[in-house]
């Protein structure tokens, strides 16, 4: 039977030329409340640069440790998918967002697949989904968790329990891989099992009561149920999506943790478990990407202001605090008051040393700006992308790709007078809390794909680094272009055409938010239009073979402060250059100085130069800065300032993405001056 539907399926798909519009990250070609349209999983390939030495890290370290990893005993992964559907005895082991985890894996698996064609990798990719469909339930249903307690008869009343945990949210993931795999291989086999998961939500949503449905944490599968409806059409998904939405904060027992004490349309501020949040708002968007229902994109844009402005990190990551209390919960009863995990806080509550700022929560955030950048073609969206994906998302693993952080702090200090739960040194397994490494895995093997867009009008490009692009535009004509560059390193960027549409077609160039300045030429003449930053500039011309388009964005070293009402950070700056935020550590400083006693310069000269670290080249800043003679806080909470001349010292400032790379010690983004 599952081979039947399996061809007619494939038929399906063919004859209505599905495959061919469902083509990137987010089969939007059909949406019809999103202004761009992604382009295809192939058809960006880096070329050389930093995008080029980070996709090779990918798939030289970073898939093969992971995909190795998620085999072995130590994680249990595979081994849960196994005992599931009956190949062998034992318990499930691991947490319980353990499959979702392994979707993850499989899904930039499936992304690097549409790129370098590698045979090995499809066929890895079978054999895993052979086994899901193994351990698949008649009616869909697949979570090991229950499915191994299903088998062995000691399941129990705790099902609902079970569910509690990460259910649904490990179902959004498979559905969001599979409908990549589709993309990546043209091949139904994984997009099967998806539809008997989306089919099963179905059901299950419509004869679940209130209580019992809302029970779904860190909701991936709003994006994961939509993204179905999109690629194979089916309209009962897209109104499964709608009740998603419809059923939040309908219960006595919604949190703020869970972004459902209160429906989602009367929610206009970021609150709670911040993964958890910024899955749900790049859901929200999905869906009002095929409605179009303006109270959707009203309360995103609000919170997207809140988080933006008051909530997010100079990194761009977020969810600032390990554990705190609900500021809009009924009650400051201590005994009923809601405590919130991994969370966003007040506004302007951003602590540096006990920065939560999950890796997943960043990526989060790239997914919902993605989301929201498909939407209106706003360039500050894409600002948000590019801002995290340098800093808060890299910085969740090492520049060898094989050690991954779970959380990412702005200050390492060895005097910090307590135990964190998560550690600041990079792990090739986080036990009970790997989530973001799997995170991270898909995501640097999906950048190419956030590169361009496409529109009526022509071609957008929203982040900038040395590849080829050879796609369709939304007529059907092909599109090639050449960029060179040398970014992030480096603020030039050229542009050049290998083949082009007869017609007009416009090429919109994303004038970053940080830059001022900025200067375009085309086949050498100067553009004299106004070039605004934190927009798109428009260049509308008929473009021929060998056309070529020049971008200069300046990018000297900028010091950096905060609204006031960041206390934490009140009289610091921080060190950017471009889209990079720069930070100190420990071993440029003589021994027993720690970051914290620096003063920076800010008249410094602040001299770029080019470093290698771990086979990787950074550009580094010089500055002059100094050290007070009494440093010490020995039992001491206050002190008069000292009026003594301070040690002058020179140090080197490297991107923050890169920090903790050679060996423990401290580190500081913000720093006195």
């Amino acid at each position: 039977m599952k081979k039947i539907l399996n061809v007619s399926l494939s038929l399906f798909f063919v004859s209505t030329g599905v495959f061919a519009q469902n083509r990137g990250l987010v089969a939007n070609s059909q949406s019809p409340y999103s202004k761009l349209q992604s382009v295809g999983l192939q058809d960006v390939k880096w070329t050389n640069g930093f995008w080029k030495e980070q996709f090779d890290v990918e798939t030289k370290n970073t898939l093969p440790y992971m995909w190795d990893l998620y085999h072995s005993e130590t994680s249990h992964a595979y081994k849960n998918f196994e005992i599931a559907a009956g190949l062998d005895k034992g318990t499930f082991k691991g947490p319980s967002f353990h499959d979702g985890d392994f979707y993850k894996i499989f899904e930039g698996m499936a992304a690097t697949y549409a790129v370098t064609k590698d045979k090995k990798l499809d066929a890895e990719m079978d054999k895993a989904i052979a086994l899901f469909a193994k351990v698949q339930r008649k009616d869909g249903y697949i979570h090991t968790p229950v499915l191994i307690d299903e088998r062995w008869g000691t399941l129990g009343p705790e099902e609902v329990k079970k569910q509690l945990g990460f259910e649904k949210y490990n179902m959004g993931h498979l559905m969001t891989a599979a409908c990549i795999h589709y993309r990546a291989t043209g091949k139904t086999n994984f997009l099967n099992i998806a539809k008997g998961v989306a089919d099963f939500l179905y059901d299950f949503y419509k004869k679940a009561s209130p209580e019992l449905a809302r029970n779904a944490i860190c909701p991936s599968h709003y994006m994961g149920i939509v993204e179905m409806y999109r690629t194979v059409k089916d309209p009962k998904y897209l109104e499964l999506a709608n009740n998603l939405i419809d059923i939040r904060g309908t219960t006595n027992d919604g949190t703020d943790d869970n972004q459902d004490r209160v429906p989602f349309r009367q929610q206009t501020t970021a609150m709670g478990h911040a993964v958890r949040a910024n899955y749900l708002y790049a859901g929200v968007a999905d869906l009002y990407a095929e409605t179009g229902e303006k109270k959707l994109l009203d309360n995103l844009e609000s919170i997207w202001d809140d988080v933006t402005y008051r909530k997010m990190y100079i990194t761009g990551g977020c969810g600032s605090l390990y554990d705190g209390v609900s500021p809009d919960g009924t009650s400051y009863d201590p005994t009923v008051v809601q405590k919130i995990h991994q969370a966003y806080g007040r506004p302007f509550q951003l602590p540096n040393a006990t920065a939560h700022t999950e890796t997943c929560a960043n990526i989060g955030n790239v997914l919902w700006n993605w989301r929201m950048l498909q939407i209106t073609g706003d360039a500050k969206y894409a600002d948000i992308v590019e801002l995290a994906l340098y800093n808060s998302v890299l910085s969740g693993m090492n520049l060898e790709g094989d050690k991954f952080l779970y959380n990412n702090p702005l200050n390492v200090s060895n005097d910090l007078p307590f135990h964190q739960r998560w550690g600041n040194v990079r792990e090739g397994y986080i036990a009970l809390s790997n989530c973001c490494a799997p995170n991270v895995t898909r995501t640097v093997a999906e950048v190419g794909n956030y590169a361009y867009n496409l529109s009526k009008e022509g071609l957008y490009v929203n982040l900038y680094g040395s590849n080829n692009l050879n796609t369709k535009t939304l007529s059907g004509e092909t599109l090639e272009i050449e960029q060179q560059t040398n970014y992030p390193w480096d603020g030039k960027v050229t542009l050049k055409i290998i083949k082009a549409p007869k017609d007009l077609q416009a090429f919109f160039l994303r004038i970053p938010g940080w830059s001022q300045n900025a200067q375009v030429s085309v086949n050498n003449s100067k553009i004299l239009d106004k070039i605004v930053s934190g927009t798109y500039l428009k260049l509308n011309q008929k473009w021929k073979k060998g056309d070529v388009i020049e971008l200069n964005l300046p990018m000297p070293v900028e010091l950096m402060e905060a609204n006031p009402l960041v206390e934490e950070v009140k009289n610091q700056v921080a060190v950017k250059r471009g889209p990079l935020v720069y930070c100190l550590e420990s071993d440029q400083l003589p021994a027993n100085t720690s970051v914290n006693d620096v003063i920076l310069n800010l008249n410094s000269d602040f001299k770029t130069d080019f470093t290698e670290l771990k086979n990787r080249k950074l550009v580094t800043i010089e500055a002059t800065s100094k050290v007070a003679s009494d440093n010490s806080w020995n039992k001491t909470l206050y002190k008069p300032i000292s009026t003594k001349d301070g040690k002058s010292l020179t140090v080197k400032l490297i991107p923050y993405f890169a920090w903790g790379n050679k060996g423990q010690g401290e580190m500081t983004v913000w720093m006195s001056h």
